[in-house]
């Protein structure tokens, strides 16, 4: 059986930094698509990044503040956020595929992964 467990959330100010890090356990597959979706209060969850292979997909609103990163030998896949800002709260889960998808659309859908952590809270305080 597959776990997935989310860590690192909390609450910052505007324009801080937080690291959410997600390790992964049992019969996972070291090279499988690992990504990241948020959902804020109200709204749907949204793909938020994932890392496949030396791969990495980003959603248009946390290009160049956000960095996925993936320690194979951890089996744990990292989210550093910085430059936060207020519509970034969420709960933020990490999703682990069964396989490895190159193709952007594959990588950035909810439908591609097979696996979900039950969530961290991020709370970015204005």
């Amino acid at each position: 059986q597959v776990q997935l467990v989310e860590s690192g959330g909390g609450l910052v100010q505007a324009g801080g930094s937080l690291r959410l890090s997600c390790a992964a356990s049992g019969r996972t597959g070291s090279s499988s698509t690992m990504g990241w979706f948020r959902q804020a209060p109200g709204e749907e969850r949204e793909f938020v990044a994932a890392v496949s292979g030396e791969m990495t997909y980003y959603a248009d609103s946390v290009k160049g503040r956000f960095t996925i990163s993936r320690d194979n030998v951890r089996n744990t896949v990292y989210l550093q956020m910085n430059s936060l800002k207020p519509e970034d709260t969420a709960v933020y889960s990490c999703a682990l595929a069964a396989t490895i998808y190159y193709a952007s659309f594959f990588a950035k859908s909810q439908a591609s992964y097979a696996y979900w952590g039950q969530g961290t809270q991020v709370t970015v305080s204005s």
